[in-house]
């Protein structure tokens, strides 16, 4: 389900991009906040999460003021490296079990080789990335390990009369 650009994927539109349907916007704003607050469960880890809201963006090809996406990125830190290590076994084996494809397990291309996961839900039209920092020194302060989660809408049409909200 997940696109070169990291977006959820359905039928598809002019240019490339995918549409999934046709749904109200503020729907699918709350089911974007649904899905990241079941993730959250699955991590079972009590750490400090962010505030991030959901936010909406154009459909790569596609008219703005009627296709869209929702994203929602977030945070979370933990005490040690290992309470996350374990989040990601746990996100791995979950995920499956709740409808998700595991579509990348592995550690990523940068000189950390930090830990990355890329789930897709084709039912609900949902995709997921998450990385896992390491705790790490960062311009002489100390940072501590954190999951970082992208969770992404598949591309929709505004319903007729209706026009997409940017914020």
């Amino acid at each position: 389900m997940s696109d070169s650009n990291g977006t959820a994927a359905g039928t598809s539109g002019s240019d490339g991009a995918k549409v999934v349907g046709v749904r109200d916007q503020d729907e699918v704003n709350a089911e974007t906040k649904k899905v990241s607050s079941e993730l959250y469960d699955l991590i079972a880890v009590k750490g400090t999460a962010s505030k991030a809201g959901a936010g909406v963006r154009s459909c790569e090809g596609l008219d703005r003021e009627k296709f869209y996406t929702m994203f929602h990125p977030w945070s979370l830190s933990a005490t040690t490296d290992d309470e996350l290590a374990q989040a990601m076994e746990r996100l791995k084996a979950e995920l499956p079990k709740h409808g998700w494809k595991i579509v990348k397990y592995g550690p990523d291309g940068s000189p950390a080789k930090s830990l990355e996961l890329t789930a897709d839900n084709d039912e609900r039209k949902f995709g997921v990335h998450v990385s896992f920092w390491k705790a790490r020194t960062v311009l002489g302060k100390p940072k501590p390990p954190m999951l970082m989660i992208d969770v992404v809408s598949g591309c929709y049409q505004v319903p007729d009369g209706q026009k997409v909200e940017h914020y």
